[in-house]
């Protein structure tokens, strides 16, 4: 019997919720403010089947474009063939999450405008510029010997089987 092509097809393990994550949603889920311009993590809910985005933007991050009374509008790229696309998608509020991809930026940002006026102040220059790691100082070893470990047989005849 061929297998199906619809529109689920292949998602029993994609849609399925945790271990011990099962049962009723949050009221936080509903509770949540979104606003247009909001960097949100799209992960379907499978206890929500009605505004449930297509299994190919699961686990995908967008850009929020358009807010309805139970669903927002979602900008993703998605890659078709060797082109870039941006599509637009409508999907339940229970199939979003906040996403935290931009909290390590802003973090950053604002760690750097502090070190910028703790240095206008003092009348110093900071440099704020990331660097790639440097390679650690090499060394040698001082007074190192080898140890040589071998078994020590065993003799079931002569030790016997302990039950």
């Amino acid at each position: 019997m061929p297998n199906g092509h619809g529109i689920r097809a292949r998602t029993r393990d994609l849609f399925s919720k945790g271990f011990r994550k099962k049962g009723v949603i949050a009221l936080s889920t509903y509770l949540r403010s979104y606003k247009v311009g909001d960097y949100v993590d799209i992960k379907c809910d499978p206890a929500v089947q009605k505004g449930m985005p297509y299994k190919v933007y699961h686990g995908r991050t967008g850009v929020i474009w358009n807010i309805s009374k139970r669903s927002v509008g979602v900008e993703i790229n998605k890659q078709v063939g060797i082109r870039v696309l941006k599509k637009r998608i409508h999907c339940r509020v229970e199939h979003v999450a906040p996403s935290r991809c931009r909290e390590e930026f802003l973090n950053r940002r604002n760690a750097n405008d502090e070190k910028k006026k703790a240095a206008k102040a003092a009348g110093q220059k900071v440099v704020t510029k990331r660097y790639p790691a440097v390679p650690r100082d090499g060394f040698t070893l001082e007074a190192f010997t080898a140890d040589t470990i071998t078994a020590i047989p065993y003799d079931i005849v002569r030790e016997g089987v302990k039950m």
